[in-house]
């Protein structure tokens, strides 16, 4: 029997980084573009109370993770950042369990709405997004002006 545990990690660790590789990689390839997504980030934007970054591991080992930050100025928001799962750990619904993981902990952290950006050569990542009750929004964030990106909001 396959044993997931989901734990929130620092940006910084070591299983959170491999993560992060991955995924920047995955995109880099996906989008034919050197850094995969150049957003900035601060490690200190997922510590809590301001942010967290979640890990899922599979029979103890890293293969999802997704994170959020705070977005805009009021604390009542909410971004996604760093939602990922290895391709030989995908289909089991992991990415749908760290998803909820990630809204459960902006809800506890007092965020109301949970927003993000992906792009249209995402397209399990958007009909994750759909599926799990997020609708389309006004384009925001570093990607705002690129023709392909496609962001999302959802209330808590």
């Amino acid at each position: 029997m396959e044993k997931i545990e989901i734990r929130r990690v620092g940006y910084l660790d070591p299983d959170a980084q491999v993560l992060i590789k991955a995924a920047l990689a995955d995109l880099a390839e996906r989008y034919e573009d050197d850094e995969g997504d150049a957003t900035p980030v601060d490690a200190t934007d997922f510590e809590p109370p301001h942010g967290a970054f979640l890990v899922t591991y599979l029979n103890q080992q890293p293969v999802s993770s997704g994170a959020w930050r705070s977005h805009g100025e009021d604390g009542t928001v909410a971004e996604i950042k760093r939602m990922y799962t290895l391709p030989a750990a995908r289909g089991r619904g992991l990415a749908r369990a760290v998803l909820a993981a990630v809204e459960r902990s902006a809800r506890e952290h007092g965020r109301r709405r949970i927003v993000l950006e992906t792009g249209g050569r995402q397209p399990e990542a958007i009909n994750l997004y759909l599926s799990a009750g997020y609708q389309r929004i006004p384009d925001f964030g570093f990607y705002r002006d690129e023709p392909d990106v496609r962001s999302f909001g959802k209330e808590l």
